[in-house]
C-alpha cells in the first residue's frame, strides 16, 4: 500500500522541522504572511479551516507565493478534502483520526496526516497508509514522554510524527531532539492576533527563531553529522 502522505513532501517538511500553523481571518492576509514566513525559513503553513477564510487565502498564497508549501488544517468531512484537493492544496491535516476522510484524501491522492493521540488512532491511521501522523493535543497528552510510549510498540514501523498544541519557543526542544518527531506544528509562530495587526516582522522574527533553535539542536544529534 503507497504512504497517505506523499514520501517527498514529507522530506521537504522534515527538513525545516516546523509546519506554521494558522488561523486566518482576512483571506488577504494570506500572501504577505506566507511571505514572512518564508523571509523567517518556514516553507510550509497550515491553513485551519477555522474561518471560512481559509479557501480563499490557499487560492491566493498558491497564486502569489508559489514557493511556499500551503497546506489546510481541521479538515474534518470529506467534502472538504474534496475542496482542499479543487483549490489546489499541497497536503491536509486534521486533529483527529476519521476513517472516512483519510480514506477520501487516499482515493483522490491528496497527502494527508490524520492526528492521533492513541494507539487505537494509530494502528486506524497505519491500516490506511499514514506514516506521517499529527499528535495532538501533544502537550495537554502528556507530552514528548506519553507520545514516546505510544509509539514504541509502532517503532519497527518507520511512523513519524508532528506534534502541536502547547508547544513554544521554551519546550521545542525536547521534542526535536527525538528521532520519531519529523517537524513540529508551529502555532506560536504566528500568532491570530499578529496576523490580523499584520505584524509580519514580528512573524518573520519568530519564524527566524523557530528554524534556528530546530538546527542547532538537530546539530548536537549522534547523527547529524556535525
Amino acid at each position: 500500500m503507497s504512504e497517505l502522505f506523499d514520501p517527498a513532501l514529507s522530506s521537504r517538511i522534515r527538513s525545516v522541522g516546523v509546519i506554521a500553523v494558522l488561523i486566518i481571518d482576512n483571506a488577504e492576509d494570506g500572501p504577505p504572511l506566507a511571505a514572512s514566513l518564508l523571509a523567517g525559513g518556514v516553507t510550509a503553513m497550515e491553513l485551519t479551516l477555522r474561518t471560512p477564510a481559509a479557501f480563499d487565502a490557499l487560492r491566493a498564497i498558491r497564486k502569489e507565493i508559489p514557493d511556499m508549501l500551503a497546506g489546510l488544517g481541521t479538515v474534518l468531512s470529506v467534502d472538504q478534502v474534496q475542496r482542499a484537493v479543487d483549490d489546489g492544496a499541497a497536503f491536509a491535516v486534521a486533529p483527529g483520526f476519521n476513517p472516512r476522510v483519510a480514506g477520501k484524501a487516499r482515493e483522490l491522492g491528496l497527502s494527508f496526516a490524520p492526528g492521533i493521540a492513541t494507539p487505537s488512532d494509530i494502528e486506524g491511521a497505519v491500516e490506511l497508509g499514514a506514516k506521517l501522523l499529527k499528535f495532538f493535543p501533544a502537550e495537554p497528552s502528556g507530552g514528548i514522554n506519553y507520545l514516546k510510549a505510544i509509539a514504541a510498540p509502532y517503532a519497527h514501523l518507520g511512523l513519524e510524527y508532528i506534534p502541536l498544541g502547547g508547544l513554544n519557543g521554551e519546550n521545542l526542544r525536547g521534542y526535536v531532539k527525538e528521532p520519531l518527531v519529523a517537524a513540529l506544528g508551529g502555532s506560536w509562530i504566528a500568532p491570530r492576533e499578529r496576523i490580523r495587526a499584520g505584524d509580519w516582522n514580528f512573524i518573520t522574527a519568530a519564524a527566524r527563531d523557530a528554524v534556528a533553535s530546530i538546527r542547532e539542536v538537530r546539530a548536537l544529534l549522534p547523527d547529524s553529522g556535525a
